[in-house]
């Protein structure tokens, strides 16, 4: 039986990798996409997604999980459902693309206290600008950024961006993990 970062990225390279012509939220044109709500949506995935981030944040944990909404949404949540039934409860919060114009006004949702440490998570990163930009509001909104967790890193900048940007940063897996090659070829 392999274990649950293995399933994890069986999941992912068999359910999340699309091959075709797309164009990246980063702007840039792909030959491949990998869609991980497809995997995070799922029952197992939403399991496994959870209890591997959850794993990977590491001691100290944080007192929350914080991405950018949509794609980070299953993520938060996963990570806050695992951490609770292994005894140590970490939060989620949801960063919205800017302020709400209505009702508090708020750009971070959930329950973010001044000074409480919030570690990024995302599905997938290319540039890094959606976890920076996520950090970025978090930090505004009174949180201390402990550092950027994604499942997947398309290996083009992000890692370098986020180290330029001060935050520790890990990835679960890279796109070589689910079959692809640097030069996009799957």
């Amino acid at each position: 039986m392999p274990s649950e970062r293995e399933r994890l990225r069986e999941l992912l390279r068999n359910d999340a990798v699309r091959t075709g012509d797309f164009i990246l939220s980063s702007g840039k044109r792909a030959s491949y996409y990998i869609d991980c709500r497809l995997v995070t949506l799922s029952a197992e995935g939403a399991f496994l997604t959870g209890r591997v981030m959850f794993q990977a944040l590491g001691s100290p944990l944080p007192n929350a999980v914080a991405g950018m909404s949509v794609a980070a949404d299953p993520v938060v949540t996963a990570v806050a459902i695992a951490s609770f039934s292994a005894g140590s409860p970490v939060h989620a919060l949801i960063v919205r693309s800017q302020a709400k114009e209505h009702g508090t006004g708020r750009q971070v949702e959930g329950p973010l206290q001044p000074g409480m440490h919030v570690a990024i998570v995302e599905d997938t990163v290319t540039t890094g600008g959606s976890v920076l930009r996520a950090a970025a509001a978090v930090t505004a909104a009174g949180g201390q950024v402990t550092g950027i967790w994604t499942l997947v890193d398309r290996l083009q900048g992000a890692a370098a961006a986020i180290a330029r940007a001060g935050y520790a940063y890990q990835s679960v897996f890279t796109i070589e993990d689910l079959g692809i090659r640097p030069d996009g070829d799957c």
